[in-house]
């Protein structure tokens, strides 16, 4: 079965190093672009819910807004707490200018 993509956003409307929560089939979902590499994740932080897109990105690093918590784009996986639960990630590609990210 084929992996089906949604077009999220144009490659221009995100700057490298910047973020932004997209609608994907219903689930707020962050990308980042960084070091040339483009990222997709939940946009909800697993610990009080706050958006990640509004938070910080530091390489592969973002960090929550509301409480600090820090999680890898590239795995998802909880780098500083309080949260405890990593976030899930989702596959990301660029065609032509299209941003797309797996539904």
């Amino acid at each position: 079965m084929a992996t089906e993509f949604v077009t999220v956003a144009r490659a221009e409307d995100i700057d490298e190093g910047g973020m932004r929560a997209v609608d994907v089939g219903g689930r707020m979902v962050a990308v980042a672009r960084t070091g040339g590499a483009w990222y997709a994740f939940d946009d909800v932080c697993t610990h009080r819910q706050c958006s990640l897109a509004e938070g910080e990105l530091d390489g592969t690093t973002v960090m929550c807004p509301c409480h600090g918590s820090e999680f890898d784009v590239t795995t998802g996986e909880v780098l500083a707490g309080p949260a405890t639960q990593p976030v899930g990630t989702f596959q990301i590609r660029v065609e032509g200018d299209e941003v797309q990210v797996s539904a």
